[in-house]
């Protein structure tokens, strides 16, 4: 029997964003895995967070046409008072109701692709990459989670002399990351908290093992830039700056250091997808002046991307 071509791999995507400028060098197509081991207070893409695919639904788009109702077997939809209201727990997100809804004001985050697929649409912007230093970012979620994808993307794209970034948050095993490594020009490694409790009420995990993983990365020689989200009230604490310029002090194939402040694009996404249950910390959008003031404290090469 022949083997599978790396290209016929597949995987779990919830958004293939082209033009983008936040995730690495240049311009990039970033693809987002879904699928994710930590539990951020602070996540924008919540979406990502489940492996399986989730119904999104925006009531104000929906025109009352009942064409969900009629085509979902599993009884997820119904209208009450004027109101359309959603089972989450009997959704199989078989994605019927969204192919019926004409305003679309269902969506399914999550569909399954393979590396051809996501090649596909990635080679579309190549003049764009290559006149900026650009490429591709795997995102997420985390692509670890999914890492025979991962690794398969990451060939083909090289393959495509496309420059290729992961973003990561470490909390994976090492021989996936290692696997990665080779056809990955820019690791997008996140630190997020420096305190290993504060981190586990954070995220769900304390920081040994993304901390030891980081360490693995460098002395492998992977390239890195160190990504730092802030939020207000819960990591803009100075032991955490001081924290992040002594991790950021120890990497001898650190790039630079991006600072990435809060924002509040993820609390929107909370109903949409029906996670009111998650927690999430809905602090206040930073200032310039903060933002600047953080990146003294940090010192060296910060960005802010």
């Amino acid at each position: 029997m022949q083997a599978a071509k790396s290209t016929d791999v597949t995987g779990i995507v919830f958004d293939i964003q082209r033009f983008s400028i936040h995730d690495g060098p240049g311009i990039r197509t970033t693809v987002f895995f879904k699928g994710c081991p930590l539990r951020c207070a602070w996540c924008h893409n919540p979406e990502g967070i489940s492996p399986q695919p989730r119904l999104s639904f925006v009531e104000t788009l929906c025109i009352g046409c009942r064409a969900c109702v009629e085509a979902c077997q599993h009884g997820v939809h119904r209208f009450e008072g004027g109101r359309h209201l959603l089972d989450r727990d009997a959704c199989r997100a078989c994605g019927a109701c969204v192919e019926a809804c004409p305003p679309r004001a269902l969506e399914l985050a999550g569909r399954e692709v393979s590396a051809s697929d996501v090649l596909s649409v990635v080679v579309r912007d190549r003049p764009f990459c290559e006149e900026s230093g650009g490429g591709m970012t795997l995102s997420g979620g985390e692509p670890a989670m999914q890492p025979d994808f991962a690794v398969a993307l990451l060939r083909a794209a090289k393959e495509e002399a496309l420059h290729c970034c992961v973003e990561t948050c470490g909390h994976c095993r090492w021989e996936h990351l290692e696997r990665m490594a080779p056809h990955v020009d820019v690791f997008l490694y996140d630190y997020k908290e420096t305190d290993p409790e504060r981190h586990r009420r954070s995220t769900g995990v304390d920081n040994a093992l993304i901390l030891e993983n980081l360490r693995q990365l460098d002395r492998a020689g992977a390239r890195i830039v160190l990504r730092c989200p802030i939020v207000p009230g819960l990591n803009d604490r100075d032991d955490h700056f001081a924290g992040i310029a002594r991790v950021a002090g120890g990497l001898e194939n650190l790039l630079w250091v991006d600072l990435l402040p809060y924002h509040r694009l993820g609390l929107g996404k909370r109903e949409r997808f029906g996670l009111d249950g998650l927690a999430i910390i809905d602090a206040e959008t930073p200032s310039a002046e903060a933002v600047e003031e953080w990146r003294r404290k940090i010192g060296g090469d910060v960005r802010t991307p």
